[in-house]
């Protein structure tokens, strides 16, 4: 039996190389053949609208052409510039252009999401190439990402109507990545919930504490926007003494609650390990209660059992 020599790494590397250079060129003849196709389907459409061809003379005359414009589209052969016909006041995109215009809108979203991940603006065009099969410029990123300023603060200005019931406030701590490193930052956050139980993020403000004056800045950009507190039931808020004063500052008539979830955090940090799940279901039998009679019984219970061991939480 003929023995078959060993592939080396010389012959390898030439299939890759062969395998690399057709598919090359077969995409490079798809996208010529792409090309072509969109165009005429673009220059068609405007000879129906004007009901004749280049050159020919018939009445009624409806427009008269106005050359071309150039677009780019992206497409799973990469980027095509395609040439769109028009006439004065109106132009003719090709018939399928939308899906290809959703998938640019893909694009711009991966850009702006790899952008708030803390991708550079080179590498994320390094990313986007692996799609398209084009390299972005890191000028073209950032004019991408600039939208996003302009979405912001689109969303700080928005109008809000006065139909909310529930509103919770609470300071979170993100983490914001920069070159090289990550950082901390505080934001102040507002979020609303209709009578029907819908939500909705009303409100975000970063701020370097929760001082009186910094949740009062929050709540006013609210009630200038339209949130003036005629429906509002209750607010919900952690145990932030600047923000409960600014509570009564701006929202004076709306009932105000601490925060279940905060509370328990803070209760169950004073419990040992062996004690935390019958501290949790006693404390929870206490704001599930069906009344405030039972509440205030569940209390006494609680206290009854809790109290020496665990005087300051109780």
């Amino acid at each position: 039996m003929r023995k078959v020599p060993p592939i080396t790494e010389q012959f390898q590397h030439f299939v890759e190389d062969l395998k690399e250079s057709f598919w090359g060129d077969l995409n490079g003849k798809a996208q010529a053949a792409m090309k072509w196709l969109l165009e005429q389907e673009s220059q068609r459409q405007r000879d129906r609208y004007l009901c004749r061809e280049a050159y020919e003379r018939k009445k009624p005359r409806r427009g008269y052409r106005n050359g071309y414009y150039e677009r780019d589209y992206v497409t799973r052969f990469g980027t095509l510039r395609v040439r769109i016909a028009r006439v004065r006041g109106r132009s003719f995109l090709p018939a399928g252009m939308q899906s290809f215009q959703r998938r640019a809108g893909d694009v711009m979203l991966l850009i702006r999401e790899a952008f708030l991940r803390g991708i550079s603006t080179r590498q994320v065009g390094r990313v986007v190439a692996i799609l398209t099969g084009e390299p972005v410029s890191a000028q073209t990123v950032s004019t991408v990402t600039k939208s996003l300023d302009r979405l912001v603060r689109q969303f700080h200005e928005a109008e809000l109507k006065d139909e909310w019931v529930y509103l919770f406030l609470d300071g979170v701590s993100l983490r914001m990545r920069r070159p090289g490193s990550v950082k901390r930052v505080h934001m102040l956050v507002a979020y609303g919930v209709r009578a029907d139980g819908s939500r909705q993020l009303l409100a975000f403000q970063r701020s370097p504490g929760e001082s009186q004056a910094d949740w009062e800045g929050l709540l006013q950009n609210l009630y200038r926007r339209g949130l003036q507190g005629e429906q509002l039931q209750l607010i919900v808020t952690d145990g932030c003494a600047g923000l409960a004063a600014a509570i009564r500052t701006v929202y004076p008539r709306a009932q105000h609650q601490r925060c279940w979830v905060h509370k328990m955090r803070n209760i169950l940090e004073k419990v040992r390990q062996r004690d935390y799940d019958q501290v949790k279901t006693d404390a929870q039998a206490i704001y599930r209660a069906q009344s405030g009679w039972h509440a205030q019984r569940a209390f006494e219970r609680f206290q009854k059992r809790w109290l020496s061991e665990y005087p300051a939480m109780v």
